[in-house]
């Protein structure tokens, strides 16, 4: 129906005959002229309508704001001094011969160039007409070519596309499952996939050697901005391979995507281990472009007389941490208490500080509620610090994970705010991650998930389990995790002792994980793999500032779909066929059931 897409336009198609496609984007009427803003998803071009061809003038002069119009005519350049240079098209137009109205358009609920000033309820409520900018359009084109360029090079790697199941069964993976129930097995029932961890791990068993897929994948948890109930993984998994050798094919496949896609050179990936990067940055996902660090104060505090810091000094899960940030004193009250509240949102109590004015004159060039307590420590604290005149010192002294959550949040919140960034992009990769983590009463749970292999014998692993590192791997960019694998157990007795260090039974381990277990009897190679979310990557490379904006159709923070109204109530029919009653509500007036 078209000979061209309206953003293709240009001065080499002079005088040539053009047939287009597309939406009305704005509709101008001037002296009798009437100029149409045709557009579709390549950009936008100038149509203009003269009074000349009647029956194509009286067609654009009943037609409004997103009708899809099929116009035909000639290619000329724009009259000097009507010439748009910051427009792809802005040097040419088409003087129309033909317009046809392909179909009417009611008035949008909010203009396109005007979407700003709506809510995003409503352009979720209606996406169809959200998607119609020009920069939504951008954002899915460029998703489509990162997904293009990530299946050539994996290909390329001898990797091939295969799809598991989504309707499987329920496995503990760290979140809640979304469940399916069965008609056919009367109360049981399936489980969309976390991600599809041991299906790779089985295809590995099988002696598929390299698999990868472009993966949905669901999880049933609390929604912040980079999560969503539904979401896409780059996912793959290699047989016979080390974490040196994976970590090599995807930090290659990373670097070429943004070269072939942004244009942009990464700078090499550093390693960091796992507790370098808590004790220095509070993070397992540190933003390497603000040069802010945390610096451990422990040992000068454990005999101050202010027991917000010596009591978690002297604790054995207490920390006592600075943050000096340069040129920070020119921070007004109104902002630290700013950042105190912020603070407080990650379980800190307060958010101790320290101005230095003028540090030659000792503690009286010192301004701070708290200054009183550092007679005899100020100049040992200062120097470790490295502070200036011109300087703050925020402090953090509670638990160690408190501390790590709130001064490394906050040293996040300072980069962003002072805008502390000295590179575009900073990749890392973040290494021996502990292969356990204990929660208050002392469980253990996996830091990953149970299938990570430890970098110890299983005689160690037993004898020492919480200072067991894991042969993980996580790959970050500007602060945000792109992907995290590991080297997969491939022993059935290495796996049956992680699973009894986690308290799981041999009787539990058979009905929930029989099949793996089963699977590596039968000559389970060595392997594994990795996995990234696409969707991050994509927000990152765009720009956008949440997920949402670069998926299609996505739900809201509470998890639902606003265009469709899921999740919705279905018929008692079909809950009949599933063997399934719902419970009444409690009825709020008498409180009966």
């Amino acid at each position: 129906m078209r000979s061209h897409y309206c953003g293709q336009l240009n001065e080499t198609l002079v005088d040539q005959e053009v047939t287009l496609c597309g939406w009305v984007h704005r509709r101008r009427d001037h002296g009798g002229v009437i100029f149409l803003d045709m557009r579709d998803r390549d950009g936008i071009a100038q149509v203009v309508v003269d009074p000349d061809t009647q029956d194509a003038f009286a067609t654009a002069d009943r037609a409004r704001s997103e009708f899809v119009l099929r116009i035909r005519g000639r290619i000329r350049l724009r009259p000097e001094g009507t010439q748009n240079p910051n427009m792809p098209t802005g040097m040419i137009e088409v003087l129309a011969k033909d317009v046809e109205v392909l179909n009417t358009a009611a008035t949008p609920p909010f203009q396109l160039d005007e979407h700003g000033k709506v809510g995003e309820e409503v352009r979720l409520k209606h996406r169809y007409i959200d998607l119609r900018r020009p920069e939504m359009i951008d954002k899915l084109r460029l998703r489509s070519r990162i997904t293009h360029s990530v299946r050539a090079y994996l290909e390329s790697q001898g990797f091939l596309d295969i799809e598991t199941p989504i309707l499987t069964r329920a496995t503990p993976e760290g979140a809640r499952d979304y469940l399916v129930p069965s008609r056919t097995h009367e109360g049981h029932f399936f489980a969309l996939p976390q991600s599809p961890q041991l299906f790779k791990q089985l295809l590995m068993v099988a002696g598929l050697d390299r698999y990868y897929q472009i993966a949905k994948c669901f999880r049933d948890e609390d929604l912040r901005a980079d999560r969503q109930p539904e979401f896409t993984q780059i996912d793959l998994e290699a047989s016979f391979i080390d974490e040196d050798a994976i970590m090599g094919i995807t930090e290659r496949m990373i670097r070429q995507l943004f070269q072939e896609v942004l244009e942009v050179e990464l700078p090499e990936f550093p390693r960091m281990p796992y507790a370098e990067a808590m004790q220095r940055y509070g993070s397992d996902k540190p933003d390497l472009r603000i040069p802010l660090e945390l610096v451990d104060v422990d040992d000068l505090m454990k005999d101050v007389d202010f027991k917000v810091f010596s009591g978690p000094a002297n604790a054995d899960d207490g920390r006592v941490a600075a943050l000096k940030v340069s040129g920070g004193a020119k921070l007004t009250r109104k902002e630290i208490d700013e950042y105190t509240r912020f603070v407080g949102i990650y379980g800190a109590k307060g958010l101790a500080w320290i101005k230095v004015n003028e540090r030659a004159k000792g503690l009286e060039g010192l301004q701070s509620p708290i200054v009183k307590f550092m007679d005899g420590i100020v100049e040992t604290l200062l120097d470790r610090l490295g502070a200036e005149d011109g300087d703050i010192i925020f402090f953090g002294a509670d638990k160690t994970r408190i501390v790590n959550e709130a001064i490394g949040a906050l040293r996040v919140r300072l980069g962003e705010d002072l805008d502390l960034y000295t590179q575009a992009w900073a990749p890392l990769w973040v290494v021996d991650f502990p292969m356990f983590e204990a929660d208050d009463a002392g469980r253990l749970s996996a830091l990953h998930h149970p299938f990570t292999a430890p970098s110890c014998s299983p005689e160690a692993l037993k004898a020492d389990p919480a200072s067991a590192l894991s042969r993980a791997y996580d790959m970050v960019l500007n602060g945000t995790e792109l992907g995290g694998g590991s080297i997969r157990i491939h022993d059935q007795g290495m796996q049956r002792t992680v699973f009894e260090v986690l308290g799981i039974g041999e009787a539990e381990a058979e009905e929930k994980f029989g099949f793996l277990l089963d699977a590596l009897r039968f000559g389970a190679p060595p392997h594994g793999g990795l996995a990234f979310g696409l969707d991050r990557l994509v927000m990152l490379m765009t720009g956008a500032r949440t997920i949402r904006e670069v998926i299609a159709f996505p739900k809201t923070q509470s998890a639902a779909d606003l265009m469709t109204d899921a999740p919705g109530e279905v018929s008692a029919d079909q809950l009949k066929e599933l063997n399934i009653r719902l419970r009444q509500k409690a009825k709020v007036a008498t409180g009966d059931e």
